[in-house]
This record gives structure tokens, C-alpha cells and sequence, in this order.
């Protein structure tokens, strides 16, 4: 992971740290080492759903039980792909008829206006800048049967599994038989370098009976959105060259065609002692040691240039400083004691959420929602769901991986003002689904606006980690834009004294007609809730309250609701009367749950909150992010019990999580908002909120089940 550290985070991390938020003065400090340990994952038979990692936030290996990624195909089939993936690793087909975002416009008329968004997903044009740019998948490494009896393996072949991660050093040790004979695996990834170290031993070596095979696919199969196959059957549109290659040295270049004829990426393996290196066919090598049972190799990858060619000794040690560095930081929860008996399985999942968040976000660029491990929307991020992937790291005394995603919107601040200008905003408008580029992608996408007051309520949190003029100048700008685009998407609607927001927008909960839907409940509340942060950070900057902004953010319309609870939206208020309009995210108890609660009255929340519960439509569609967030708003409303109930809620779909840690959605193996979102709602019920009940752990239970001990957390606004 690159090292992008401001000084003054280190210390306000360190400060955090110190700070017991759950437990008295007087007590010990958490065993993090102990915590850590007993949910190292282990495994004992090949587990399609449970593959396993190691990565650095920008770069990630996934292993099946083999240690490499052997069975690629069959866990593929039947649960989580096994890939390696880099953040920076994209490709942008060939554009022939010159696409542009305008070619998917339909037009939408509202507030005496006609404008055209990029909402045709299904034309030529809207398809291909739907898939373009795309993530390029980096090599296989997977063990193949030679000699006399070259063969694929498969997972019949294994036998005598023992697989397990060391989380506190991020290091992963598989050893099991494969057709009879021992084999193991240890590996781990260099945080500096996208580099994985691999150390193996067998008879089968010795005997010349087994290899490495490392292929490099064309890229993914696009006709498949989500968890896409590696495409191997075009092995003339791609170009893979050496560079250099020497006993104990391997360096290549891949090359695609594609838009800017440079989609490429540099790969080496590299080995202190003498290998055998055979070419398999133009995209594929052989790599064995010359002689004996141990081959000891770096396989690494770059943008850029040559790929480095680091030791192996060198990765492994620095995995475990980084990794012990990482748990030994920010926060930590320890439910050791705890008699509810779901106490142990919540700990397991914060603890591997925290693991898969170190290895799968926090990076430069916003990660996709299924991370580094597989596929999904091409391998684009939705800047909606930033909140949920990086808001916690804040939390847990790690802002210093906040920041760094906090860099795509500065950097990307120029296209979002252009897309505010070409929709008559002032300020900066966010664009939705997009790539490292910041170019919207067609669909429903460019209606969507809870994703605009994301990077100010961010740039607050690290505001809050760290509340110096510094913090205040660094996102200054970023904050202002974003503001003043808010402000500008509302309209004043004279014979009701009010400003509305919409028509036309896609609401959170993504089942309204997007022409005709005006003032949701959550996005209403978040938008006042942004537009006073900005105030607040003038009034910091010396400035006084813009007036513009005070006006509007004081007379929007009042959050909507029917027979005394909230609805999700005022255009359509049939949430209570119409169970077609009870399935998604119940978004509207965001309103006091992720946000604290502008213009939400307690009373009709709690009912709302009560309604949803027992009256929701769980099971047609909801995510694994609405579990967490529907336990911040319990928990705000002092109701710890149901909390705890719905956090662990058991009879509905996408709340599960595998051995690995990862929570599988329907149609997606991987879903990492599910993951940031418990460790968001986690940190919130551990370490309060402004205003809460001045307890320990005043988010969970005070009835003697259970025992929180928590340190380090910072309160969530």
C-alpha cells in the first residue's frame, strides 16, 4: 500500500488510539493480538464461497485452497472467483463511431426545464461507455500437473486440507496433498509493491511432476456483468512479450489494443535461486525449480515501466510489520465475555470486515463493490456507497485511508463541475457509476443524488480526526464545490414557500419513477445535514454563512410522512399502503441512523423504525449495507436490543457472512458494502454519536449479555 501518511494523521491516529471509548480508565488494554487470532480463518476442504486473500488497499491475490488459484474454474462456477487484481489495472475498448455521454441522453422536462441525461443504458452508445473503461485482470497462478502426467488439476485431486490466515500478519499458509503428495503454500503481499510472495514445497517439485503456471488472459468476458470469466479465447487480440529472462528472472509485458493503444501492464517473477522457465503458448509460462522441492518466487506486477523484483524474505517481513502496524492502530472491540451467544460471531465479523477493508479499500481510487477480488459493474465504483466503504476507517481512528479515497474527488473535482455546468448548477455535481476518469456512466446513474453530500460529511470526519486550519485548507475547495452544487439542485416552488428537490433523481431506494420523484426523506435530511457542515466550515475559515445556502437549507420542504411514520418519498407516499413499495433499502431511516437527524421528528421515526421491522419486505430485495444501517438508526433512538436483533438479523436474504469474511449479495459473491457498513454501525454503537447517552458502548445492549470492551473509536457526527 503506498504510503500516503500526512503527518498530522499519524498523530491524530496515535491520539485516538489512546483514548478508551468503552471501557473505565482503569481497565487493560485490549489483548488486540488475542482478538485478532482467534478468527484467523481455517479451513479443511475446498470451500468455493471462502477463498482467501492477501493485498495492500491497491493490489490483491485470492487463493483457493491450493495456495494459488488452481481451481479458478470451480470456484468461478460455484462461488467466489479466485483473481489477482490491481486498482490501476484498466482497459478501454476501441470507440470507432467516437461515443459520447451526450449519445445516451433522453430528455427529462421539470421546473419549466428540458434537459437530456445520459439515461439510455441500452443503446450502442450507452452500453459501450457502460462497459468502457473496464478493469483488466492480471494473471492466473495456479499449480499444473507435468512430466508424464501434464494435466490440469481439480478439486478432487485435494485432499488433507489445512488452510489458514494469519490476519496479524497478513500471511497465508495452505498446506494439503495433491494427487497423494504433500504440498504447501505460504504467501503474502508486499505493501509498498503489487507483489506477492510465494513459498512452496513438494516431493512433486523434486520430481519434476509439478509447476507454477501463470497465464494471462485477454481480459473479462463483458457479456457478463457481475463476477465476468477471465476471456481466453482470443488469443491474437493481445500481445504478451519478454522482456528479459534469465535463471532466476522473468520479466514480461502484456498489451491489448484498446482506445489509447496502451492498455498494458508489466509482470516479473523472480527468484533468489535458479528456476525453470518454459513458455507454454503465447500467453502462458511454466515456472519450477531447477532443482530440489522448494520454489521461492515474487510474482509482480506494474503499470508502469519494468516491474520491480523484490526478495521473498523481504515481502513476508514486510507484511507482518505493515499488518502488525495496521491492528495495533485506531480502534479495537473485544466481546470476550459476552454471553449472548451471537456476541462471538458478530466479533468474527468485524475482525475479517476489518482484514478485507485493509486489503480491498482505502486506496487512491474509490474500489468497485466487490473490491479487489471479482468483477462487478465492470469494474467501476459507485460513489454512493464511498460513504459505506470508507466512513468507518474514520471511525476506527484510521483516517489515513479515508483521506487517500478523498483524493479522487479533489482530483476529479474539474469533471464534476463540468457536468454542474452542462446541467445549469453552479459548484460541482458527482458523477455516479465511473472509473478512474470520472466519466458517468448511462443507466439510471446520472439521476442518483445521495452520492452529493458524501465528501463533505468525509471531509467532516476527517475534520474531526483532525481539527486544524490544515484539515480545513486541504479540503477547503472540495467541500465549497460540492456545496454550492447541493444548494443549486433545489427549486423554490412559490405557492408552498419551499424549495423541493427533484424531479427528476433516482432515490435511494431505487424503485420510484425517476421523471416525477421529489423530496425523498433521506436525501431531504441530507441535504440540510450538508449544507450546514459547509456552514460550519465557513464560519471555521472565518467566513461568514453564505446567505444563499441559509435560506435554502432553511426552508426545505419538511420531511414527508403518512398516518404519523415517515414515507420514502413525497411524490409517491404509498410506503405503508402498497407492498411493492416496501422492498429495497428503507432508506428514509438513514435520515437519523447514518445522519443525526435534521428535520426528523424521534417519535415518528421510532414508529417508522417499528413499521419497517415488522412490516418490511426482507425478502424480494434488500442489501447487506441495509442491515447496519437500520441498526444505527435503533441505536439512535436508544433501542440497543433491536440494534443488536437486526444487525445479526438471521431471516432474510444477503446478511450472511462466509469464512472468509465476505458477504455475499444476490447475484454478487462479493459485496464490501456490506462489510464497511457493519464496521461503520460497529464503530457508532461502540464509540456514540453527538448527543448520545454518555455510556460505554452505548450502541449495544446494558443488560448483563453483553461485555464491550472498546477502545480508540471516534463518535460519528
Amino acid at each position: 500500500m503506498a504510503d500516503f501518511v500526512p503527518a498530522h494523521l499519524v498523530v491524530a491516529a496515535v491520539v485516538l488510539a489512546t483514548v478508551a471509548a468503552a471501557s473505565p480508565a482503569h481497565a487493560a488494554p485490549i489483548d488486540r493480538q488475542a482478538v485478532v487470532a482467534r478468527h484467523n480463518p481455517h479451513l479443511t476442504q475446498v470451500d468455493a464461497w471462502s477463498p482467501l486473500s492477501v493485498g495492500n488497499g491497491r493490489f490483491a491475490f485470492t487463493a483457493d485452497v491450493t495456495g494459488l488459484q488452481t481451481f479458478a474454474d470451480h470456484y468461478w462456477r460455484h462461488g467466489t472467483a479466485t483473481e489477482t487484481q490491481a486498482r490501476w489495472s484498466w482497459h478501454t475498448n476501441a470507440n470507432p463511431r467516437n461515443y459520447k455521454l451526450a449519445d445516451a441522453n433522453r430528455p427529462f422536462t421539470a421546473h419549466g426545464r428540458t434537459l437530456g441525461y445520459p439515461t439510455n443504458q441500452g443503446s450502442p452508445a450507452g452500453q459501450w461507455l457502460r462497459e468502457n473503461p473496464h478493469t483488466q485482470p492480471l494473471p492466473r497462478i495456479a499449480f499444473v500437473l507435468a512430466g508424464a502426467g501434464a494435466r490440469p488439476l481439480v478439486p478432487a485431486d485435494a485432499t488433507d486440507v489445512d488452510q489458514r490466515l494469519d490476519l496479524w500478519k497478513g500471511e497465508l499458509a495452505s498446506r494439503l496433498k495433491l494427487v497423494g503428495q504433500p504440498v504447501s503454500v505460504t504467501s503474502a503481499a508486499d505493501p509498498k509493491t503489487d507483489t506477492v510472495a510465494l513459498r512452496i514445497r513438494s516431493p512433486l517439485l523434486a520430481r519434476g511432476a509439478l509447476a507454477v503456471r501463470i497465464a494471462l488472459p485477454l481480459g473479462y468476458d463483458l457479456k457478463v456483468k457481475h463476477n465476468p470469466p477471465l476471456d481466453w479465447t482470443q488469443p491474437a487480440a493481445h500481445r504478451t512479450s519478454v522482456l528479459e529472462q534469465k535463471p532466476t528472472l522473468l520479466a514480461v509485458e502484456h498489451l491489448r489494443e484498446g482506445l489509447d493503444n496502451s492498455s498494458r501492464y508489466a509482470m516479473t517473477v523472480a527468484s533468489a535461486a535458479p528456476l525453470t522457465i518454459t513458455r507454454a503458448d503465447a500467453h502462458a509460462f511454466m515456472i519450477a525449480p531447477a532443482r530440489g522441492d522448494t520454489l521461492d518466487i515474487t510474482v509482480s506486477f506494474a503499470q508502469q515501466g519494468r516491474a520491480p523484483a523484490p526478495r521473498s524474505a523481504d515481502v513476508f517481513t514486510a507484511s507482518a510489520a505493515h499488518w502488525k502496524r495496521y491492528w495495533e492502530s485506531g480502534a479495537a472491540i473485544d466481546f470476550a465475555g459476552s454471553s449472548d451467544p451471537r456476541a462471538a460471531e458478530l466479533e468474527r465479523r468485524v475482525v475479517l470486515s476489518q482484514y478485507l477493508a485493509g486489503i480491498q479499500l482505502g486506496d487512491t481510487l474509490p474500489a468497485q463493490e466487490s473490491g479487489l477480488t471479482t468483477s462487478t459493474w465492470y469494474g467501476k465504483h459507485h460513489t454512493e456507497m464511498v460513504w459505506w466503504h470508507t466512513a468507518h476507517f474514520a471511525l476506527w481512528g484510521r483516517p489515513e485511508y479515508t483521506a487517500r479515497t478523498l483524493t479522487w474527488f479533489q482530483r476529479t473535482l474539474p469533471a464534476a463541475r463540468a457536468v454542474a455546468g452542462e446541467r445549469g448548477l453552479k459548484g460541482a455535481r458527482w458523477m455516479k457509476m465511473t472509473g478512474p476518469e470520472g466519466r458517468e456512466s448511462p443507466g439510471g446513474n446520472p439521476l442518483i443524488v445521495w452520492n452529493q453530500p458524501h465528501p463533505i460529511h468525509l471531509a467532516e470526519l476527517m475534520y474531526r480526526a483532525d481539527p486544524s486550519k490544515a484539515t480545513l485548507e486541504r479540503y477547503r475547495e472540495l467541500v465549497m464545490e460540492t456545496a454550492a452544487g447541493m444548494a443549486s439542485m433545489l427549486h423554490w416552488e412559490a405557492a408552498r414557500q419551499r424549495y423541493v428537490l427533484g424531479p427528476p433523481m433516482w432515490i435511494a431506494q431505487e424503485i420510484y419513477d425517476q421523471a416525477t420523484s421529489m423530496n425523498p426523506t433521506y436525501e431531504l435530511s441530507y441535504w440540510a445535514r450538508g449544507l450546514e457542515i459547509a456552514q460550519q466550515w465557513r464560519e471555521r475559515l472565518g467566513l461568514p454563512r453564505d446567505e444563499d445556502w441559509e435560506h435554502r437549507r432553511t426552508h426545505l420542504s419538511a420531511l414527508p410522512q403518512k398516518d404519523g411514520k415517515y414515507v420514502a418519498i413525497e411524490s409517491t407516499p404509498d410506503t405503508w399502503d402498497n407492498i411493492a413499495s416496501r422492498h429495497d433499502h428503507p432508506s428514509f431511516l438513514m435520515a437519523l441512523g447514518q445522519l443525526p437527524g435534521d428535520g426528523v421528528d424521534r417519535a415518528v421515526m421510532r414508529r417508522t423504525l417499528d413499521a419497517t421491522l415488522a412490516s418490511w419486505d426482507w425478502a424480494t430485495k434488500i442489501w447487506g449495507w441495509d442491515y447496519p444501517m437500520v441498526a444505527m438508526t435503533a441505536a439512535r433512538l436508544e433501542a440497543p436490543e433491536l440494534a443488536v436483533d437486526v444487525l445479526l438479523k438471521t431471516d432474510g436474504p444477503n446478511n450472511a457472512y462466509t469464512a472468509a469474511g465476505h458477504n455475499p449479495n444476490t447475484g454478487l459473491p462479493v459485496y464490501l458494502p456490506g462489510n464497511g457498513a457493519l464496521l461503520a454501525a460497529v464503530g457508532m454503537m461502540a464509540g456514540g454519536w453527538d448527543g448520545g447517552p454518555e455510556r460505554p458502548a452505548p450502541g449495544f445492549p446494558d443488560n448483563g449479555k453483553w461485555v464491550v470492551k472498546a477502545e480508540g473509536f471516534q463518535k460519528l457526527p
